[in-house]
């Protein structure tokens, strides 16, 4: 028996000792009957000291890092029923469930994107846990159905989490995800035969599918040693070629680096399969970038071999490759590189930058079509192939383009549009025509009428002026006694833009305000605004939120009793970083998939990469300001905290579940005060992305009515 299997037999005996003792309860007024709240007895192994650069740093928690030990789980089941209990108790909160899966029932669909002679695109009736893919030759009202991600499990868990189709449409290759992992297994269906192929593609993760022929180029890890799957260090990131009808054992290895084994590598190909390129990253922003010409079989060669910019195909022009780039371009701008001539003296600037951000580029017949962010809204323009501009194309209002389905030989454009108030809906453009028209608009149980949304901006700590979108119903009164909730990311250089959320709309009905401040570590005006909430100016972006929330109470929206903050993943890092600065300034605080622990972090998975944006304990100048921010490692004793419910999943292999265990037992042990700490841990799922549709229902159900209750909001069954 190894020394961790030990000290977890001795935690597991004395949890189960100590929740036989008596506990300390807490009335939470406002059910019919009082709830007592009473937190499971957390061993705290005061044993575990780590010493960073002489500043010794106590991790009482370190044992529950462990997701596959006996102790760890027997903790996750006493949370998990602390905190269902504690919602069944909610008055309304199966109430909230029916009204939010309502708003969700809606027929739902992505812009469709062509495929050989025909087009593919996704559609959900409204409550199919999974989107299916679809293939349409005509754009009608139906299409058949290629691929179902919903009969790839019965408890709707494993989802499509990316695919390609062959160049001549014949092949479909997609991957499936288990459990929300970011693990992916890859299969082949041959659309031709309406069969699938015996080829199976495993330990494929932070990967493309990029054909060449009869195969494709894929990036994979080495199969993760037993009991390390979710929770491993990711290393040694490699490219494949997959010859269709071999084993993955004859695979090619086409690029890899030996000496650098904390490297990811993602392969593309242009559209004519004539060029493989490769993007070499070390963090979440800048790439080096190899080409090679397949026609010629010749070696890659480098278009740029730092880091410092990010650079991203748009496709294969006459003359060579168009990229989007922020090199000498912080907001981005489109260059043409000549695979002859791929030194930097040669490039060619075809779109130059300008005050907004590019956010996207790509080729239509022989346009480019590029969305612009302007103020965090979306831009959408037209320029010809030598980079002159020739139109825009007028969009419905203050909203976000998300994704652009264009081709290099049809003259039509599909892109989709949404707002705070209105879902997706999907528009047809025709580049010959500059006409634009509704293609697909949404039927769904919410009326938009109601509600309005205007861009404000405020001042942080220092003096910098941050937008922030704030949604609400019409007429409403500035009082300061408003619900009001606050969200925000602030980090990886991604922007946070109106979107539609079945969620946010329910909070909307029962007269709450919605707040998104776009604060500084985002993508929002470029990469500028993105250094500026990095490394050691990491503050800037909890000073931002706080001046949001500040801002909100100043001008009458809400006030501290009234206010909720939201975030996810990196936003999770935000928010237990403000309320653990500020405990006074919210009543609630929903942190999901959070950072929580940033001495520890980069130990985990994929964590390594996240060190261009926070730094590393290892160092010691970085140690210092990470320690200082630190959500873990800044909850003081005999602290009145918000009410806290922190959402997680055992499958999440992006942002390990422990960081919410150990935050939650921390905060736990600490809080001083009757509001409750609670932590939802979802089961067979993973970071958010293929979660199924009735897994968000019941998510959103429980979180939406723990903020109502905490709010002390009223739930009106029938909405006017």
């Amino acid at each position: 028996m190894s020394r961790y299997q030990i000290i977890g037999l001795v935690i597991l005996f004395l949890m189960v000792i100590s929740s036989c003792k008596e506990k300390v309860t807490k009335p939470i007024e406002g059910a019919e009957k009082a709830f007592e709240l009473s937190y499971p007895k957390t061993f705290r192994d005061t044993s575990i000291v780590d010493d960073y650069h002489g500043t010794k740093v106590l991790d009482p928690y370190r044992w529950l890092e462990n997701e596959n030990g006996d102790a760890t789980k027997d903790w996750v089941r006493q949370q998990n029923r602390l905190t269902y209990a504690y919602l069944d108790q909610i008055p309304f909160r199966d109430e909230m469930e029916d009204r939010l899966e309502s708003l969700w029932n809606y027929a739902r669909y992505t812009a469709p994107k062509k495929v050989g002679q025909a087009y593919t695109y996704f559609k959900n009736n409204g409550l199919q846990d999974q989107d299916v893919l679809v293939l349409d030759k005509t754009l009608g009202e139906q299409g058949e159905t290629i691929l179902d991600p919903n009969q790839f499990s019965e408890d709707g868990s494993a989802s499509l989490a990316l695919h390609s189709f062959s160049k001549d449409g014949q092949y479909l290759a997609y991957g499936i995800a288990e459990g929300g992992s970011d693990w992916r297994t890859i299969y082949i269906k041959d659309l031709e035969q309406n069969a699938l192929l015996t080829d199976t593609v495993r330990w494929v993760k932070f990967s493309n599918i990029a054909w060449r022929d009869k195969g494709f180029f894929y990036s994979r890890y080495p199969e993760p040693q037993s009991g390390e799957k979710l929770s491993g260090k990711n290393e040694f990131h490699q490219v494949f070629y997959h010859q269709l009808g071999t084993p993955q054992s004859e695979d090619e290895l086409v690029f890899a680096d030996r000496r650098h084994p904390q490297r990811n590598f993602r392969a593309e190909t242009t559209q004519d399969e004539r060029y493989l390129l490769v993007s070499a990253s070390r963090s979440t922003s800048g790439n080096q970038l190899y080409f090679k010409d397949l026609k010629r079989q010749s070696d890659f060669s480098i278009i740029t071999k730092s880091f410092k910019d990010d650079f991203e195909l748009v496709g294969r022009v006459k003359g060579g490759l168009l990229f989007r780039t922020n090199h000498q371009a912080p907001n981005y701008r489109v260059i043409l590189v000549n695979p002859s001539k791929p030194d930097a003296s040669y490039w060619q600037e075809i779109i130059p930058e300008s005050e907004n951000v590019i956010r996207d580029a790509t080729l239509a017949k022989d346009k480019i079509v590029v969305s612009f962010l302007e103020n965090a809204s979306s831009r959408l323009k037209i320029y010809s192939k030598k980079g002159k501009y020739e139109s825009e194309v007028l969009l419905p209002g203050l909203g976000t383009i998300g994704e652009i389905q264009a081709n290099p030989f049809s003259d039509k454009v599909y892109f989709s549009f949404t707002s705070f108030i209105n879902p997706i809906s999907i528009y047809e453009f025709d580049v010959s025509t500059n006409l634009v028209t509704l293609f697909k608009k949404p039927d769904i149980d919410f009326d938009a009428a109601q509600f309005e949304t205007k861009q404000i901006l405020y001042t942080s700590s220092d003096g910098t002026k941050i937008p922030m979108f704030i949604t609400y119903k019409k007429g409403l009164e500035l009082n300061g006694e408003n619900p009001t909730l606050l969200y925000g990311y602030g980090g990886f250089n991604i922007s946070i833009l109106p979107s539609f959320d079945p969620t946010k709309a329910a909070f909307l009905e029962q007269g709450g305000i919605y707040a998104v401040a776009n604060i500084r570590g985002g993508g929002e005006f470029g990469k500028q605004w993105h250094k500026a909430g990095t490394l050691e100016n990491k503050e800037n972006v909890f000073d931002d939120f706080i001046a949001a929330a500040e801002y909100l109470i100043e001008k009458k929206y809400t006030n501290p009793q009234k206010l909720g903050i939201q975030g996810r993943s990196n936003g999770g890092l935000l928010v237990g970083a403000c309320m653990t600065k500020r405990p006074d300034l919210f009543k609630v605080a929903m942190p999901a998939v959070g950072v929580m622990d940033m001495l520890r972090y980069h130990q985990f998975t994929i964590g390594w990469a996240w060190a261009g944006d926070y730094g590393r304990s290892d160092d010691e100048a970085q140690f210092k300001y990470l320690y200082a921010y630190s959500p873990l490692h800044n909850i003081e004793a005999q602290t009145a905290y918000p009410a806290t419910i922190i959402t997680t999943a055992d499958h999440d292999d992006r942002v390990v579940p422990a960081h919410s265990y150990k935050f939650a037992s921390e905060l736990q042990h600490h809080q001083n005060g009757d509001a409750p700490v609670l932590i939802r841990i979802d089961t067979s799922a993973g970071h958010g992305a293929g979660k199924p549709t009735s897994k968000k229902i019941e998510e959103a159900a429980d979180v939406m009515s723990f903020l109502f209750y905490n709010l002390e909001m009223d739930f009106e069954n029938e909405v006017e």
